[in-house]
């Protein structure tokens, strides 16, 4: 399946909604975040995270209850999910734009760490192309 196509974010919320430990995080931590993806092959892409209330949920465009918003373009995104360049760098670099409560995302870093198993379970099934 092709990255960021709707195939992969089905796979990616299968993932998601399936993890126990995302499930369980949910029940103590709150983060919705957007990420917004340009230049890609199918144009702009828009997908989210949403963690709250015993409920994580992985699914296509904006997040229903968006604290965070992350955009980045075609390039840096598939660096990120291919491990080619460390996430960190390209936030360094400027690369990634984030806006919103950017306290969040440190208040929930385990939820990212939980969210990577997902990333990693999809990731020998999808095409960077």
């Amino acid at each position: 399946m092709r990255y960021l196509s709707l195939e992969w974010i089905e796979a990616m919320q299968a993932e998601v909604a399936a993890s126990e430990s995302l499930a369980t995080l949910a029940q103590s931590m709150s983060i919705g975040v957007t990420q917004v993806v340009t230049d890609g092959p199918e144009g702009t892409i828009v997908y989210h995270l949403q963690v709250g209330d015993g409920i994580a949920s992985f699914g296509p465009g904006p997040a229903p209850q968006e604290d965070v918003r992350m955009e980045q373009s075609w390039a840096s995104s598939v660096d990120i999910a291919t491990e080619k360049v460390p996430a960190q760098e390209l936030f360094i670099k400027g690369l990634v734009q984030v806006s919103g409560d950017t306290q969040r995302i440190v208040d929930c870093a385990p939820v990212f760490g939980a969210l990577d198993s997902a990333f990693t379970a999809v990731r020998s099934n999808t095409e960077y192309v």
